[in-house]
C-alpha cells in the first residue's frame, strides 16, 4: 500500500522548506521527508551557525584591538594589544541556541502550513514511487504527481595516501559541521583548502587564539576569484597572524604521540610544496576541500535520473530533471553552492508550476560574500571571465584601496580593495567586487544598479551620505583604465 501527494519534497533545506509550504498553502496535498532536522545545512551547519561564531571571533579580535582605538581594559601603561579570555563552550553554546530558535520556528511553521513532515531517508523505487524509512522504524511508499529533491550536499574528505580517519579520535580530524562543536580552542589547527569556507573558519579560530595554518594546493587561495583579490586576502590573512601554504598538498596525516586531543601535536600533516617535504604539527585538522552531493542513497537509477560524474543531478534551464516529474533544487543540483540560490530555485519553481509563469535560471545575476573580516563580496562577472566571455568588447577595470575610503579609515577598517568592471561603449557594470568593510553590503548596492541597467556613470554622480561606505561609489570610478 502507498499513500498519494501531489507533491513530494526531499530535503528541508532553504529551498525544499519553501517549497513545500507554497504548495500545501496552493491546497495540494505535500509531503516533506527530512533525514536528520529541518532547515538545511544553512541553518543548522552552514550560514546560521558560522557567522553566529564568526561574530563571536570579531568582538574578540576588536577586544585585543582596544588600544588602537585608546580604549584599554587593563593596565593603561600598557600600549600593546590586551590578551582576552575565550570560553570556547560559550561560543558554542550561544551558536547553539541560535541554530534551536531558527529551527523550531521552520518546523512550526511548516506544520501550520497543512505539510505532512516526515522525519526519515528517502530513496527512489521508481519514477514516482518514493521509499521512506522512517526515523522511528517503519517504512513506507509514497507516490506524487511531482517529486522534488533538495538533499544538499556534505563536506568531503580529501583522498589522502594511507589516511585512516578511524585511526583518530573524532574530536581531532574536523569538517564543517563538527568544528563548530568544539568545546576548546585549537592549540594549532591545520586548515586542508584554501577556499571560502576554510578561510572562515581559518581566520575565525586565529581569533579566538588558534595557531593556524592553512593548506592550499593551488597557486592562490580563493581560485575563483582574480589574482589580485586572491593576493590581497593572503595579505589580510598574513597580517591576522594565519600562516598559509601555497602550491602545498598533504601526503600524509598520521597521529602523533597518545592521540589526545588536547595535545599541542596530536596530529603529524606531512606536506609537499616546492619540491620538499615538510611536516605540521597539529593539534585539530579541518577537512575544507569542497563538497559532494547527497545522492548516492537516492537510488536514482530507478527513476531514470541523471547524475553528472561528482553525482550532482542533471537539470534543465527550469531544473526539471530527466524524469519529467521531477525537479531538483539547491546545492544538489551543481552549480553555485549558496543558500540564495536554493531559494531562488524555489521562487523559479514555485513560480511556474503554481502561478504559470515561464522563468529559467539562464542570466541569473548570483552575489555572494565569504565572511571573512574584511568581508569579500561579489557579483556578476569576475575580471578573468569577462575578459573570456567578451573578448571583443573594450574593457575597463577599476581597482581602489579601501584606505582611499573615509569611513573605512575612520573605523580603523582600511583593509582590501574595490573592483569594478565595466563595457566600455555600453558604460554597463559587469561584475563588482569589494573585499573590505562590511563589502557584503557594499557589493549589494552596486548589485542594485546592475539589475536596474544602471550605468556606472550614475553612480560615481549620485549623492552618497558622507560619511558613508556607499560614498566610496563615487570614487572608485576615478580609477577606470
Amino acid at each position: 500500500m502507498s499513500t498519494h501527494y501531489d507533491a513530494i519534497i526531499i530535503g528541508s533545506g532553504q529551498g525544499g522548506t519553501p517549497l513545500s509550504m507554497a504548495f500545501a498553502n496552493a491546497q495540494h496535498k505535500t509531503a516533506l521527508i527530512e533525514s536528520s532536522h529541518v532547515g538545511g545545512c544553512c541553518v543548522n551547519e552552514g550560514c546560521t551557525p558560522t557567522k553566529t561564531m564568526v561574530a563571536s571571533g570579531r568582538v574578540g579580535y576588536l577586544a585585543r584591538r582596544g588600544p588602537q582605538y585608546g580604549i584599554f581594559t587593563g593596565d593603561e601603561t600598557d600600549s600593546t594589544e590586551n590578551d582576552i579570555k575565550v570560553r570556547m563552550k560559550v561560543v558554542r553554546q550561544r551558536k547553539r541556541d541560535i541554530v534551536d530558535q531558527f529551527r523550531s520556528g521552520s518546523e512550526s511553521r511548516i506544520r501550520e502550513a497543512g505539510v505532512n513532515l516526515i522525519f526519515g531517508t528517502a530513496c527512489f523505487k521508481d519514477e514516482r514511487t518514493v521509499h521512506v524509512r522512517t526515523m522511528d522504524g517503519p517504512e513506507m511508499n509514497l507516490t506524487a504527481d511531482r517529486v522534488f529533491i533538495c538533499s544538499g550536499e556534505r563536506p568531503a574528505i580529501p583522498k589522502i595516501d594511507g589516511l585512516d580517519v578511524a585511526a583518530f579520535p573524532p574530536s581531532i580530524l574536523l569538517d564543517s559541521t563538527t568544528i563548530q562543536e568544539l568545546g576548546v580552542v585549537p592549540s594549532h589547527l591545520v586548515v586542508i583548502g584554501g577556499g571560502y569556507i576554510g578561510l572562515e573558519f581559518g581566520q575565525l579560530f586565529r581569533r579566538l587564539g588558534a595557531a593556524v595554518t592553512v593548506v592550499q594546493r593551488g597557486a592562490q587561495l580563493l581560485p575563483r576569484e582574480d589574482t589580485d583579490v586572491a593576493e590581497a586576502m593572503l595579505g589580510v590573512l598574513k597580517e591576522d597572524g594565519v600562516r598559509v601554504l601555497l602550491n602545498a598538498t598533504p601526503t600524509s596525516i598520521r597521529p602523533a604521540g597518545d592521540g589526545d586531543s588536547t595535545a599541542a601535536s596530536a596530529v603529524l600533516v606531512t606536506v609537499s610544496g616546492q619540491g620538499s617535504l615538510s611536516e605540521l604539527q597539529a593539534s585539530h585538522v579541518l577537512f575544507a576541500a569542497g563538497r559532494v552531493p547527497n545522492t548516492e542513497m537516492l537510488n536514482l537509477g530507478a527513476a531514470s535520473i541523471e547524475t553528472t560524474a561528482r553525482g550532482h543531478i542533471i537539470t534543465d534551464a527550469q531544473l526539471r530533471t530527466t524524469n519529467r516529474h521531477v525537479w531538483a533544487l539547491g546545492d544538489v543540483k551543481g552549480g553555485p553552492a549558496f543558500t540564495h540560490v536554493s531559494y531562488d530555485d524555489f521562487r523559479l519553481l514555485r513560480t511556474n508550476l503554481l502561478e504559470q509563469g515561464n522563468l529559467t535560471v539562464a542570466e541569473r545575476l548570483v552575489p555572494y560574500v565569504v565572511y571573512t573580516d574584511p568581508q569579500l563580496g561579489h557579483v556578476g562577472l569576475h575580471e578573468h571571465e569577462a575578459r573570456k566571455q567578451y573578448p571583443s568588447r573594450r574593457l575597463q577595470v577599476a581597482s581602489m584601496p579601501m584606505s582611499y575610503v573615509a569611513r573605512a579609515l575612520e573605523t580603523a577598517e582600511a583593509r582590501g580593495l574595490m573592483k569594478a568592471i565595466v563595457d566600455s561603449e555600453s558604460q554597463r557594470i559587469l561584475g563588482f567586487t569589494c573585499l573590505g568593510i562590511e563589502g557584503g553590503e557594499i557589493m549589494s548596492v552596486v548589485e542594485m544598479a546592475m539589475i536596474g541597467g544602471v550605468k556606472w556613470t550614475a553612480l560615481r554622480d549620485a549623492i552618497w551620505a558622507h560619511p558613508s561606505l556607499a560614498e566610496s561609489l563615487n570614487n572608485v570610478w576615478n580609477f577606470l583604465k
